[in-house]
C-alpha cells in the first residue's frame, strides 16, 4: 500500500498523519512537519497547497528533520505519489534556450554538474522523453528541487523554478 506519515515535530514525534493518496491541502492534518516517513513508492512534497512552492522528492525511507529531504522550513501544505518500474528506460533533452532553442544535449543518466557536462549554467527548456528525474539547483543533486515527469517543459518556470539554473539532475529510480 501507498503510504506517507507526516509528523509535526523531529523524530517521529507529536502529531501525525497518514495519507495515501495525493492531496492537494494537507493544512487541516497538521500546523508544522518536522519529520516524514515513506512506506512506499516516491513522494513529492510541496511547501504550500495546491503542489505550489519549494518541491522536495522523497523515496522510500525516514526524514527525522526537515533538513534531512533538504527542506527550507517546516512547511509542507500538498503531496503527490508517483509509481515507477524498476528497469524502465530514461531519456531527457535540455535545451540552453527557451522553446526548445539553442544548443540541445540528450542525456540518459544521472548529470552531477550541468556546465561539466553541458557547458552551460542555465537549462530554459526541456523535453522529458522517458522516466521521472529531479532537477536541482546546485551541483551534486543539492539546492531546491524540481520534479521532472515525461512531457515538454518549454520554461523553466513550467517546472516550478523561479531561474533558469539547473545544478545537477537525476533520474528517480525505484530498486
Amino acid at each position: 500500500m501507498v503510504k506517507i506519515t507526516f509528523y509535526e515535530d523531529r523524530n517521529f514525534q507529536g502529531r501525525h498523519y497518514e495519507c495515501n493518496t495525493d492531496c492537494a491541502d494537507l493544512h487541516s492534518y497538521f500546523s508544522r512537519c518536522n519529520s516524514i516517513r515513506v512506506e512506499s513508492d516516491w513522494w513529492v512534497v510541496y511547501e504550500r497547497p495546491n503542489y505550489m512552492g519549494y518541491q522536495y522528492v522523497l523515496s522510500r525511507g525516514e526524514y527525522p528533520d526537515y533538513q534531512r529531504w533538504m527542506g527550507f522550513n517546516d512547511n509542507i501544505r500538498s503531496c503527490r505519489t508517483y509509481s515507477y518500474t524498476s528497469g524502465a528506460s530514461y531519456k531527457i533533452k535540455v535545451h540552453e534556450r527557451p522553446d526548445f532553442g539553442g544548443q540541445m544535449m540528450e542525456f540518459l543518466d544521472d548529470c552531477p554538474s550541468v556546465y561539466d557536462r553541458f557547458h552551460h549554467h542555465d537549462i530554459h527548456s526541456c523535453h522529458v522523453m522517458d522516466g521521472y528525474w529531479t532537477f536541482y539547483e546546485h551541483p551534486n543533486y543539492r539546492g531546491r528541487q524540481y520534479f521532472m515527469r515525461p512531457g515538454e517543459y518549454r520554461r523553466f518556470n513550467d517546472w516550478g523554478a523561479i531561474v533558469a539554473t539547473v545544478g545537477s539532475f537525476r533520474r528517480i529510480v525505484v530498486i
